[in-house]
């Protein structure tokens, strides 16, 4: 073979692997996408109901109103979470500043810290009801791509991603997570102890037109041990707001007033 022909030839194949390299997906920026999905990029606010099922039967129910709001500086969301029902719960405030998180009871007039790992009802933790970006939070790894059934019971073509926790206090010490390679859409995820147990299994679904996006509008969280055990999170009245700041300091909690 002549000279000028090895070098084609070798030219070729630098392009190749340019172009195999190029298409190589990053893990972090699928993670950033996954969580422009479920979240909005300005302040906003939407109610969450959870519903609590054992063997097919509803136990249990809560109603929050959750206003929400990106820092400026690290990019992860801050929040106040209003109980709104049952009734025994009314009133009572919860707020998430930084990876801070804190309960407040109007009844003894007391905020105090509480672990975002600690269950509120059912299978959601307080960590699962407030915004968060993850890939502040996790750092990413693409373990594979392969097909998964979504919570629609639809087949879809989807990354594998490995969330490793990196900020202090995460809710989960790792995560598996399955996002659509054609829209970024989440369909599922694992959640494990820091010992690998798996806590439970979440599907993304019913996505809907939220605030310009097509949004999950329902989470479904199973059980790692007890399938017969499900939590429902309903995602419904978004709507872009202003959120103060002064809503978001734990010193403002007696005060607060829902408009």
């Amino acid at each position: 073979m002549k000279p000028h022909y090895i070098q084609s030839a070798f030219g070729v194949a630098l392009l190749a692997l340019a172009c195999t390299t190029h298409a190589t997906p990053n893990a972090q920026e699928i993670l950033a996408a996954s969580d422009a999905v479920r979240n909005p990029n300005h302040p906003f606010g939407l109610t969450t109901t959870l519903i609590e099922y054992r063997n097919g039967k509803q136990t249990d129910g809560s109603t929050l109103a959750v206003y929400s709001k990106a820092d400026q500086v690290g990019g992860q969301f801050r929040n106040l979470i209003r109980f709104v029902a049952p009734a025994r719960d009314a009133g009572k405030l919860m707020l998430k500043s930084g990876n801070d998180l804190w309960f407040y009871d109007p009844a003894n007039k007391a905020s105090i810290r509480i672990s975002p790992q600690q269950r509120l009802l059912g299978q959601a933790a307080n960590g699962d009801i407030v915004t968060v970006n993850l890939a502040k939070d996790y750092q990413a790894t693409l373990a594979a791509e392969e097909d998964v059934q979504d919570g629609e019971k639809q087949t879809k073509h989807a990354y594998k991603l490995t969330l490793k926790g990196v900020a202090p206090d995460v809710t989960y010490d790792k995560i598996e997570m399955w996002i659509d390679t054609s829209n970024n859409r989440p369909i599922k995820s694992r959640f494990y102890t820091e010992s690998g147990r798996l806590l439970k299994t979440a599907y993304y679904r019913r996505y809907q037109n939220q605030l310009g996006v097509e949004r999950p509008t329902e989470t479904v969280i199973i059980d790692g041990l007890d399938p017969n055990w499900v939590t429902i999170m309903r995602f419904s009245d978004y709507a872009k707001r202003e959120v103060p700041d002064i809503w978001l300091q734990r010193d403002y909690l007696p005060r607060f007033k829902p408009e």
